[in-house]
């Protein structure tokens, strides 16, 4: 903690979350001033534009608001009583603290602006989902960034507190592209030393709770960033790697099933792209099942609806070529997207895997019980099978069956594990 001088104890300003800086800047000139000295803090939010473009203003208004309750907190924790927080100019989604001092208080410059951002980093990391619930899952990347400066008399304090405000902006700006750089070189490291494994989530038969199947499900490093298979494909998307990454997820998950369970069938997430990867062609695949034990008909290549398929001919031609040779197809996610009856149709899978917001609580739920029943009877004109994902309940696996649901899947079997003791990375 920085103590305040006491030649500023009269006139510390107090924070005010919602004034915007130039109100603020106006009334903090004279203090930094006499002072002779001032800090400023900068939280880039920007990224939250995206949120007032899709929920409103007000939503937007409110997760700066938390994020300002995270600044302020931040800077009370090094600095109590002498930050004043402000909104951003006009059209900037951003907030910024300044906090005046005395200009022999070399203190705030060496460590209490550090601590400051340490902190700010930590108050996101631990509480910034808050700040966008429910509206988002997590908090984008918010940068921070620092400045201070000297009291030069030559210049006016509205221009030195502008240019402060400036330096630390651009702070904050190259501390993003320095995480950003990091960010894709470990991402990177991710894909060439291959650090992901598969584990497998059991398909049961709903009547006589066998296992039909299991789905290989990618999971990183424990303890990493890339640890959830959330986390690794939205990196992947931001860097433009979703393809790398596929590979290396179809890959795992085959490394994963070697001596895969007798009779037992290998759904396998991929994407529609992953039929031009000369190593998915046809002879190339054959020779990899051929070293994990494995046939074409006992594969099943789930195709994602919320992957969008650009070209149904070409990606039915791909179909056809494959399902010659006794690869079968799922529709994962069905539902949850804006095609499923088009995508149905064209692909005509083997397997509809119908998404957990149909299927969660539906023993008491008419409304879907009425869903799945136009559901089966579409899969059972087009010799497809259903697979209810998403199942916590015994309750509900019961209900799919007196629905004729074949299969069911989820945690109430348990949660994806690796199909030997000695795998999971």
């Amino acid at each position: 903690m920085i103590e305040r001088p006491t030649s500023l104890s009269d006139e510390a300003p107090q924070r005010c979350a919602a004034t915007a800086i130039s109100e603020v800047a106006g009334q903090i000139a004279p203090t930094f001033s006499r002072a002779g000295a001032l800090g400023v803090l900068i939280a880039d939010a920007s990224s939250l534009d995206a949120l007032e473009r899709r929920y409103g203003s007000e939503a937007h208004e409110r997760a700066l608001a938390q994020l300002a309750e995270l600044l302020a907190a931040a800077c009370q924790e090094v600095v109590p009583g002498r930050a004043l927080i402000a909104r951003g100019e006009v059209g900037r989604g951003e907030l910024v603290a300044l906090i005046p001092c005395a200009r022999a208080e070399a203190e705030l410059f060496s460590k209490g602006l550090p601590a400051i951002e340490r902190s700010m980093r930590v108050q996101l990391a631990r509480q910034g989902a808050r700040a966008v619930y429910p509206y988002l899952r997590e908090l984008p990347p918010i940068a921070v960034g620092r400045a201070y400066v000297l009291r030069n008399p030559l210049l006016s304090e509205m221009t030195q507190i502008r240019d402060t405000i400036e330096a630390a902006r651009t702070d904050a700006s190259l501390n993003q592209r320095i995480a950003a750089r990091a960010r894709r070189r470990s991402f990177v490291d991710v894909l060439v030393h291959e650090r992901v494994h598969s584990v497998y989530e059991p398909i049961v038969d709903a009547r006589t709770l066998t296992v039909f199947g299991y789905e290989g499900l990618i999971r990183g490093e424990d303890g990493t960033a890339f640890a959830s298979p959330l986390q690794l494909f939205d990196v992947a998307a931001e860097e433009g790697l979703l393809f790398e990454l596929d590979c290396l997820c179809r890959r795992a998950a085959l490394v994963g099933a070697t001596d895969f369970p007798e009779g037992a069938k290998l759904f396998m997430n991929i994407r529609p792209s992953s039929f031009h990867d000369p190593n998915f062609q046809l002879d190339a695949l054959q020779r990899t099942l051929d070293r994990c034990g494995l046939a074409p008909r006992d594969v099943v290549f789930e195709i994602s609806e919320q992957e969008s398929i650009e070209n149904y001919e070409i990606f039915r031609e791909a179909r056809d070529a494959y399902g010659k040779l006794g690869f079968q197809f799922a529709l994962d996610d069905t539902g949850a997207g804006y095609a499923s009856l088009e995508t149905v149709a064209e692909l005509t899978p083997e397997f509809i895997k119908v998404d957990r917001v149909f299927v969660r609580g539906i023993d008491q739920d008419p409304v879907r019980q009425t869903v799945l029943r136009a559901l089966q009877s579409l899969a059972r004109d087009l010799d497809a099978r259903i697979v209810g994902e998403g199942l916590d309940t015994l309750e509900e696996l019961r209900m799919l069956d007196t629905l004729g649901i074949p299969f069911g899947q989820g945690w109430l079997f348990g949660k994806p594990g690796p199909l030997r003791a000695d795998d999971g990375g």
